[in-house]
């Protein structure tokens, strides 16, 4: 049983690039959906496609390599479901000067580091890719 299913899903997606796999398959959820086609947007994953019936539904996110690399590198879980971690709009900040790319649960949905700070509206900080 896992008890953090987001934390499930980005090690699923880091395991399945560093497997050099062309997609990774993880439990649908309509947080994880969102998530996945937030990471779609801002160019992590290829395609996300939303399959299977009523129980057995599932998520399958095809995965961007650059050359032989996988583009996500790695995965940082921040906020947890014993931990929750929330931020001002005044303490978000970039990830790897730039290069890498964290994920908000904000009033408004789940928005990237730089559109929160656009947007100025702070959140719980999910996780931190690169």
């Amino acid at each position: 049983m896992v008890t953090d299913s987001i934390a499930d899903m980005i090690i699923q997606l880091k395991n399945a690039g560093l497997a050099k796999r062309p997609a990774a398959i993880f439990p649908a959820s309509e947080l994880k959906l969102a998530i996945a086609e937030k990471l779609k947007q801002v160019g992590y994953l290829k395609t996300v496609t939303k399959r299977g019936k009523k129980v057995k539904k599932s998520i399958e996110a095809e995965l961007i390599y650059k050359g032989t690399e996988p583009k996500i590198i790695d995965v940082k879980r921040m906020s947890r479901p014993s931990q929750r971690v929330y931020h001002r709009v005044h303490q978000i900040r970039s990830v790897r000067q730039g290069h890498g790319l964290a994920i908000y649960s904000t009033p408004l949905g789940i928005l990237t580091d730089k559109e929160a700070r656009e947007a100025k509206v702070g959140g719980e900080i999910l996780f931190q890719i690169w």
